[in-house]
């Protein structure tokens, strides 16, 4: 299995990115199932909700609301890796190890470690940190 980090899975939704031509091409050639962890589903949907909370007018919110409609529509198209008392294990286990990596990242990897996933992050520097975890970057490689 192969889950994206936030990064690459908003590089692979928005078409108009320089990146995404190359990252679909890529993902093209890969048998395995892509999925998205759900804590970056909460990322996305945390993004777009301060967007909305964030518009000093109704109407400006009006463009965030349909991007938060399209955001919901390609979820609904996406395995999610849910959060699991495994992950949850895992995570405590990470967190003791003292790994200095935010906890929505440490998130991330617990459930990337238990499905035995590749994640595809362009956080390198963070998740590299993670013993036992498989990680790589196929935006700026």
């Amino acid at each position: 299995m192969i889950l994206l980090d936030t990064d690459h899975f908003s590089v692979l939704v928005d078409s108009r990115h320089a990146r995404h031509p190359k990252l679909v091409a890529k993902l093209s050639t890969i048998d395995e199932r892509i999925g998205i962890p759900v804590i970056a589903v909460e990322e996305q949907l945390r993004a777009w909700l301060a967007q909305i909370h964030r518009s000093k007018t109704v109407y400006q919110q009006v463009a965030p609301y349909d991007r938060l409609i399209r955001l919901i529509a390609v979820l609904s198209e996406w395995e999610i890796a849910r959060w699991s008392d495994q992950a949850a294990d895992e995570f405590s286990r990470l967190r003791k190890a003292r790994i200095r990596i935010g906890t929505q990242d440490l998130k991330i990897a617990a459930l990337s470690i238990v499905n035995r996933a590749l994640l595809l992050s362009a956080n390198l520097r963070d998740f590299e940190q993670v013993s036992n975890l498989q990680v790589e970057d196929w935006l700026y490689e």
